[in-house]
């Protein structure tokens, strides 16, 4: 081989060498499963079998609020950060409605850490600030997370997290790795990693429950991305219930059961018809054997309609719906149960600070085996 040649091909390897070493360095690359850390702060009370929960879920979109169209979303508009002004009045209308709603369980998703696009914010601990006397534990975990990638929407730091707040004691967390859409092993290293964020609260008579935070692939491409997801969560779930270990799921699942136009029906159906979504108000089956058939799981508590951000326009929801809990059923100790739960508007005045609609729900937390025949609708 000629002298030339050879140092040609050398420079090049060199140089691949190198590109991998600094690609390496800027990405991250979790484990299939991973232990977090939890933070608690005082003397902390666990979970009563049978009490009833009222949880929350909410995806913030890192607090960028409705003014914007940004070129990721759907409509694929031209912005790409919001200004300060408008996360710090996001933030405070966040912690507004978490203390106007009272949740006892909190599921939050994007959420940024150390991104660009936020200002290098780390808004979890922001809005833990102003909700410090509500859930003294907390336990995150990253579900994107690079130190610069090279896209000219972005070009510079991700980070974004799962977070999960309680009023109850947790135990310890975890990070499930969910799969990934498939790509060049390049450009795999900046997308997001979406996961499942596991909290495992102990109940008082020594068991313990699991909540499952989640955020979903949004089926933008024509692959079986979202479905593999949705089966990682059921096998997930199917553990859980092999071990008789109650659970409660909630998040963004980027999945429209009332809806075509996205989405996956595949993978709609596949989660909706073992689980329970909280249903909108004139949805909850006023037929008591109807209600009675969905009190097999915990109802997982989700935004079945995701919104992206943007102005108002046809369709979209502008308000937070939350739900009336209903009155709870004369049951002895330990089987506490409550009845469907419905959804509510807030008053006329309230802003709406975030692009996505926040979701709660009235739910109970019976170990298997406490149903009976004659109980309401359960969670």
């Amino acid at each position: 081989m000629p002298r030339p040649l050879r140092f040609i091909l050398l420079g090049l390897l060199i140089s691949a060498g190198l590109l991998s070493a600094l690609v390496y360095s800027l990405t991250w690359r979790p484990d299939a499963k991973e232990s977090l850390p939890v933070a608690c702060t005082g003397k902390v009370p666990s979970l009563v079998p049978g009490q009833a929960l009222k949880v929350m879920t909410w995806n913030l979109q890192y607090l960028a609020g409705k003014r914007y169209v940004f070129w990721n979303d759907q409509a694929q508009g031209p912005d790409e950060r919001p200004t300060l002004e408008d996360m710090a009045f996001s933030l405070d209308e966040v912690a507004r409605v978490i203390r106007d709603e009272q949740p006892d369980i909190v599921l939050l998703q994007e959420l940024d850490n150390g991104a660009k696009a936020s200002d290098y914010q780390d808004q979890l601990k922001l809005l833990q600030e102003r909700l410090t006397d509500l859930y003294p534990c907390s336990t995150q975990a990253f579900d994107w997370k690079a130190d610069f990638v090279p896209s000219p929407h972005i070009f510079g730091s991700v980070g974004r997290q799962l977070a999960t707040l309680s009023r109850y004691r947790i135990e310890h967390a975890e990070r499930l790795q969910l799969p990934v859409p498939e790509a060049n092993l390049f450009s795999r290293q900046f997308q997001p990693k979406n996961a499942v964020l596991v909290s495992y609260l102990p109940l008082s008579d020594g068991g313990q429950m699991a909540v499952l935070n989640t955020h979903l692939d949004r089926a933008t491409k024509p692959d079986d991305t979202l479905q593999a997801q949705v089966n990682a969560v059921t096998r997930i779930l199917d553990r859980f219930e092999a071990r008789g270990t109650p659970w409660l799921i909630g998040g963004d699942f980027n999945l429209l059961p009332w809806a075509s136009t996205s989405g996956s029906p595949r993978a709609t159906h596949a989660l909706l018809r073992r689980q329970r979504v909280a249903q909108p108000l004139g949805q909850v089956p006023d037929d008591p054997h109807q209600q009675r058939s969905q009190r097999h799981r915990p109802r997982p508590v989700a935004d079945p309609l995701p919104q992206r951000s943007g102005p108002e326009r046809p369709g979209s929801h502008s308000r937070l719906s939350v739900p009336q809990p209903a009155a709870q059923t004369g049951r002895g100790p330990g089987t506490a149960r409550r009845h469907p739960a419905h959804l509510r508007p807030p008053a006329a005045d309230r802003p709406f600070p975030a692009a996505r609609r926040a979701v709660a729900a009235s739910v109970g937390c019976d170990r298997p085996g406490r149903h009976s025949d004659n109980e309401g609708a359960g969670s």
